[in-house]
Parts: C-alpha cells; structure tokens; sequence
C-alpha cells in the first residue's frame, strides 16, 4: 500500500513539473512572434502546478509518517 501512495505521490509530481514547464515554455514565446499566450492564464496554471506539487509532496510524507509508525508499532 505505501509503495503505491508514494507511486502516486511521485507521479503527481511529475505531472505538476511537466505543467510547469508547459507554463514556463509558453511564458518564454510570449511577445517573440504570433503567439496567443495570456500571462494572467499562464499565471493561474503556475499557481495550480505548485498547489498540484504541494498536495503530492503532502501525500508522500503522509505515507512516510504512516510507515514509519507501522514500523514503530511492528518492532
């Protein structure tokens, strides 16, 4: 179970990173051409790729603590 839940928690990372980078990229093509770029949008997904990186870090610690007391109680 906590493989899984950390599994989770990983690619949930993974995906607000690459969200990140899709955000960044578009930001950095803003104004070099016929770019429809709009910084308020791009801002917004900035903001929810950190909300989306905190939650799953939040989910990989909480399956730390979890394990660590299964640990505790076990030994």
């Amino acid at each position: 179970m906590s493989i899984s839940a950390i599994a989770s928690g990983t690619a949930g990372m993974y995906r607000a990173a690459d969200r990140l980078d899709a955000s960044a990229s578009r930001v950095a093509r803003f104004g070099t051409g016929p770019s429809e770029t709009d910084l308020s949008t791009e801002l917004v997904e900035v903001m929810m790729a950190e909300t989306d990186f905190k939650a799953a870090a939040t989910v990989i610690r909480a399956t730390d603590r979890m394990t660590k007391s299964t640990i505790d109680i076990l030994a």
